[in-house]
């Protein structure tokens, strides 16, 4: 019993170490991706974009080699199940971009301010923890279960055991699925580093460079965290256990279910059955990460809200991120580098409705 809560408050502790070092670089750098999918489309700037691909790049090819040397198993994720919700997904992705959008950034921004003063930003992650947890257990659970969950593209019809793409490409070519794990992320990176690189201004930029490839290493971090170093046989049960995480299975960062865990903890505290968990650690983390960041530099201010109006969108965009959020399974740090690090085709289609999503409100906004 105490060695499994020792390697659970180890994969705790990990985890909010990672999360403290994300929260102070991503301070650092500024790193959003609402405001850089906001630079493209309203100043045709790619600066932050390519500072966002080239963590993803990172992150695949470090949790791609992970999964290749079998230090972890992918296959367990909740990325990687051959029931494909795409319409969950879809939905939900691109909810999160309107959300997000209104909201003035995603959950990992909103942490970023809190830790740099916003009481703004706080009041928002509440509001966004209320309506993830409703959509996971309460009133919009009901609706999601019913009506959204059973649709499904069930990808073990076509001898599937996950919905990773290199999976996807071995069946397709008949290439082994070994040389399928190498060839497939391979291409990828090649070809988003290609993309990153070739903007002279990007190269020069040293900061946003060495920021996106600790971003992209903190996702393989925390994949081999709670993948490898916290799975071990459960002293009690003798099986084989994820140890310190809500999902019970392998997780990197996501900011969107652990704050609706954080508030559950918060109000939950007397129950013994509650733990802090990997998730929560993380949320933790990074704002702390952004206060360091904020007090070293002096930049800490206290802010509310401007307006009424601002109230309201901001308001409405906290709701439509945790519903959506719960939907797509991630943020755009869950899905948005965690998922897409592993090659899920669902995770795909998440980013693809975050940056649909988003774009298409500030276009309606500018209008």
């Amino acid at each position: 019993m105490n060695e499994s809560v020792d390697l659970a408050a180890r994969v705790v502790w990990g985890g909010f170490g990672l999360a403290l070092i994300l929260g102070y670089v991503a301070a650092k750098t500024n790193f959003c991706t609402m405001g850089a999918v906001s630079d493209v489309v309203n100043m045709e700037h790619w600066g932050r974009m390519r500072m966002w691909l080239l963590a993803i790049a990172v992150a695949i090819a470090g949790t791609s080699t992970l999964s290749y040397l079998e230090l972890i198993d992918l296959s367990k994720s909740v990325y990687q199940r051959p029931a494909l919700p795409w319409l969950s997904i879809l939905l939900g992705g691109t909810l999160f971009g309107v959300g997000m959008t209104f909201a003035g950034g995603c959950a990992n921004k909103n942490l970023l301010r809190v830790g740099g003063g916003s009481l703004r930003s706080l009041v928002v992650l509440v509001f966004l923890g209320v309506s993830a947890y409703m959509t996971m257990k309460g009133l919009f659970g009901q609706f999601r279960s019913s009506y959204i969950d059973p649709v499904i593209i069930d990808l073990s019809r076509f001898g599937m055991e996950t919905q990773g793409l290199s999976e996807a490409v071995s069946k397709i070519t008949g290439l082994p699925i070994k040389t399928a794990m190498l060839a497939v992320p391979g291409l990828v990176v090649l070809a988003m580093l290609i993309f990153v690189f070739m903007d002279k201004r990007f190269r020069s930029g040293f900061e946003q460079i060495i920021g996106a490839v600790i971003l992209g290493a903190l996702v393989t971090a925390a994949w081999y965290l709670t993948g490898h170093v916290g799975f071990a046989e459960n002293q009690e049960t003798l099986e084989m256990t994820y140890f310190g995480t809500n999902s019970r299975t392998l997780e990197s960062l996501s900011f969107v279910a652990p704050t609706a865990y954080s508030l559950e903890i918060l109000m939950l505290w007397t129950d013994k059955s509650m733990r802090v968990t990997f998730g929560i650690a993380t949320i933790l983390g990074v704002t702390l990460g952004s206060l360091i960041y904020s007090i070293s530099t002096r930049t800490f201010r206290w802010e509310g809200f401007a307006s009424v109006e601002d109230l309201g969108s901001q308001l409405s965009g906290a709701m439509l991120m945790g519903f959506g959020g719960v939907l797509a399974m991630g943020c755009t740090v869950g899905q948005g580098l965690s998922g897409i690090s592993t090659l899920a085709i669902g995770s795909f289609i998440a980013i693809a409705g975050i940056i649909g999503g988003s774009a298409a409100t500030m276009k309606w906004q500018a209008r």
